[in-house]
C-alpha cells in the first residue's frame, strides 16, 4: 500500500463512527467499540493526534428509553439524544480508560462551527484537550438541535470538526467500502474508484441519497464532507467500519477511497484568512513585533502601536509595520475596546486591563496570513 495513503505519518487524524456500526438493536455494541479505542490508541502511541465524531446517541437513548422504531418526534429525538448522550460519553471514557488514556466530550451544533467567535472557543478547546493527551469525543448536540439549526448529519460536521482541528486526515467508516461510479447494492456494474483527486460534478453525480434506518447520511453526505475537507488541507478516506479493528484493517491495505488534500492545513488556512476574510481594522506594530513575525512567532500585545477600526474576537484584522504598510492579516484574539487597552502593554498585565485571564498573544501565529513581501524585509 502507498505509505501516503496510510494512517500512521499523519499527524492529526479525525475518526467519524456511524451509527449503525457503533448501535444494533438499540444497544452499544461494546467489542466493536474496544477494538477501534485500540486501534485509536495505536495510532496515538505512534504520534499522531485523535479526535472522534461519533453518532450514535439518538439510537442508544432510544434504546434506554424503549422508544418504537421509526421516526422520532422532535421532542421525543431530543429526550433520546439526552439519555444517549450521557451512556455513550461513559462507553468512550471507559474504553479509552482501559488503555489509560483520557475522553473530553465536545457537544457542538451548526452555530458552533459557522459563527466566527464560537468557533474560536470550540478551536481553542479541541487545542487544550489535544496538549493535554485527551481525545475528544465530538457530536451534534441533539438536545437542542432543530431542524433549521442542525447539519443533520455526521459526515459533513466531522468535515467542519476536521478543518477546525486543522487535521491533516479524515477518515469516514461506513457500511460501504468506498465510492462506486454507482451505488454497488443496485447495479453489478459499478466500478470501484480507489481515489478521486477532485472532486467534480460527475463525481458528486455517482454519490446515491440513501442512508439505512440508523443514519442521515448516504454516499452525498460524505463527497459533500469530502469538498469541505480536501478544500481546507484535510485528506479524507471513506472505508468499511463494519469488521473489527477498522483503522488497523485500513492501514493494513483494506478497500478504501482516498480524496488527497488540495493543500496542507496550515496553507490553506492562511490562504483562508489571508484571501477570503474581509479585514475590519488595522493593527499597527512596532520593528521588534515585525521582526518576531517575520520569525514566525505570534503577535503580542507588546508589540501593537496603534489600534484602528471596528472589531470583534475572531474577525480579520490587517498588519501593518512602521512605516504603514500591509504585512499580513490576521484573527484577533481580542474585541476592538480591549486590544486598545492592552496594546503596547506586556502580556502579564492583561488580567488586570480587562479582568479576565485573556490568551496572551494578540493574534496566535496558527491565525496570522503573512505578506510575500515579508520575506524580502530585512527581518
Amino acid at each position: 500500500m502507498n505509505s501516503a495513503r496510510r494512517l500512521k505519518g499523519h499527524d492529526r487524524i479525525v475518526v467519524k463512527i456511524g451509527s449503525a456500526l457503533l448501535i444494533e438493536n438499540g444497544r452499544l455494541k461494546r467489542d466493536w467499540l474496544q477494538a477501534l479505542i485500540s486501534d485509536v490508541v495505536d495510532l496515538a502511541k505512534g504520534g499522531a493526534e485523535l479526535l472522534i465524531v461519533s453518532s450514535g446517541s439518538i439510537a442508544l437513548g432510544r434504546g434506554i428509553l424503549g422508544l418504537p422504531s421509526g421516526a422520532l418526534k422532535l421532542e421525543d429525538s431530543q429526550a433520546a439524544a439526552s439519555v444517549g448522550q450521557i451512556a455513550l460519553a461513559q462507553a468512550y471514557s471507559e474504553a479509552l480508560a482501559s488503555h489509560g488514556k483520557l475522553a473530553g466530550q465536545i457537544l457542538l451544533t451548526l452555530g458552533d462551527t459557522e459563527e466566527r467567535r464560537r468557533y474560536l472557543n470550540a478551536r481553542a478547546t479541541i487545542g487544550t484537550l489535544l496538549k493535554m493527551g485527551a481525545i475528544p469525543i465530538v457530536n451534534e448536540n441533539d438536545t437542542v438541535a432543530t431542524s433549521e439549526i442542525r447539519y443533520g448529519d455526521n459526515d459533513r460536521l466531522a468535515a467542519r470538526v476536521a478543518t477546525m482541528a486543522s487535521a491533516d486526515c479524515l477518515v469516514l467508516l461506513s457500511d460501504i467500502n468506498g465510492l462506486y461510479t454507482a451505488p454497488p447494492a443496485n447495479n453489478p456494474d459499478a466500478i470501484f474508484l480507489p481515489e478521486v483527486t477532485r472532486i467534480t460534478r460527475e463525481i458528486e453525480a455517482m454519490a446515491g441519497s440513501a442512508g439505512s434506518e440508523l443514519s442521515r447520511g448516504g454516499m452525498k453526505t460524505k463527497i459533500d464532507a469530502g469538498k469541505i475537507a480536501t478544500s481546507a488541507g484535510t485528506s479524507m478516506v471513506i472505508t468499511s467500519g463494519e469488521a473489527m479493528n477498522p483503522l488497523k484493517k485500513l492501514d493494513e491495505g483494506a478497500r478504501c477511497t482516498w480524496f488527497p488534500a488540495l493543500a496542507s492545513p496550515a496553507s490553506a488556512r492562511k490562504a483562508w484568512i489571508g484571501g477570503h476574510l474581509e479585514p475590519r481594522g488595522e493593527i499597527h506594530l512596532d520593528e521588534g513585533a515585525v521582526k518576531a513575525l517575520g520569525r514566525g512567532k505570534s503577535l503580542l500585545p507588546a508589540g501593537v502601536t496603534k489600534v484602528e477600526g471596528h472589531f470583534d474576537r475572531g474577525d480579520a484584522v490587517s498588519l501593518r509595520d512602521p512605516d504603514g504598510a500591509i504585512i499580513g492579516r490576521g484573527l484577533i484574539a481580542y474585541d476592538h475596546g480591549e486590544a486598545v487597552l492592552i496594546a503596547g502593554r506586556n502580556s502579564r498585565e492583561i488580567e488586570t486591563i480587562v479582568g479576565y485571564p485573556g490568551r496572551a498573544e494578540m493574534i496566535h501565529r496558527d491565525d496570522l496570513a503573512m505578506e510575500d513581501a515579508l520575506s524580502g524585509r530585512n527581518v
